[in-house]
This record gives structure tokens, C-alpha cells and sequence, in this order.
């Protein structure tokens, strides 16, 4: 088991992107946009740890497929992030728990910076 955390990482599109992963190891939570910046991707999990406490940030929501989702979203509406698609709305509502309870301090391991500083001479 490991301990909740933010990861911060590019997608296909060159964007910095974040995810929560849970204790499990299992994606929680993704930003629901790319940033041109880690500065701003950063300020995106700010955010996420700010408002994931409030439930009524969150939208509950079904797909059209029937599958069950939530939306974290800021005061002011703007969404932050998204969960993955649930087969159950309780499967959902263990997602939005598990968010609440490990998004305000969870600490953030940027992907995107070389862990080995190792050399070859």
C-alpha cells in the first residue's frame, strides 16, 4: 500500500496534467484540463486540496451509458478534476469519500523531472 498522492505529468499534447492516485494505487481524481504551465498545473491541485473537504463541490453525475462519475469543481463552478467512470453510484461515493479524505494532504511527485541524477563516466 502506498500513501495518496498528486502526480504531476505531460500528456500526448505536451500539457502538464494532474492525477490523484489512492492509497490503492487506483486514479481517483484527473484534472479536467491541460496547463501550459507547471505553475499553473500546480495552482490546478491548490485548488483541488482547497475545495475536495466540500461536498458540495462535487457533481454527481451518469454517463449515457449508465456509468456513474463526479466533478470536483472550484467556488466559482470551474471543474478541477474528474473521477473514472463507476459501475455503482455507492462505488461513486466511495471515490468522492476517498478524495475528500486523502486530496487535502497528499503530497505531489512531479513525473515530469528526471529521478536519477546518475551518470556514466
Amino acid at each position: 500500500m502506498e500513501n495518496p498522492k498528486f502526480q504531476i505529468f505531460k500528456d500526448t499534447a505536451d500539457e502538464f496534467r494532474f492525477r490523484l492516485r489512492a492509497r490503492n494505487g487506483e486514479i481517483i481524481l484527473h484534472s479536467s484540463e491541460g496547463y501550459f504551465s507547471k505553475q499553473g498545473c500546480q495552482n490546478g491541485i491548490s485548488s483541488v486540496k482547497i475545495n475536495a473537504p466540500y461536498d458540495s463541490r462535487y457533481s454527481r453525475n451518469t454517463s449515457v451509458n449508465e456509468k456513474y462519475y463526479f466533478v470536483l469543481k472550484a467556488a466559482n463552478g470551474e471543474p478541477l478534476g474528474m473521477s473514472e467512470m463507476y459501475n455503482s453510484s455507492s462505488a461513486r461515493e466511495n471515490g468522492i469519500s476517498a478524495v475528500k479524505r486523502d486530496a487535502p494532504n497528499a503530497p505531489i511527485e512531479d513525473l515530469t523531472v528526471s529521478k536519477s541524477s546518475f551518470s556514466r563516466w
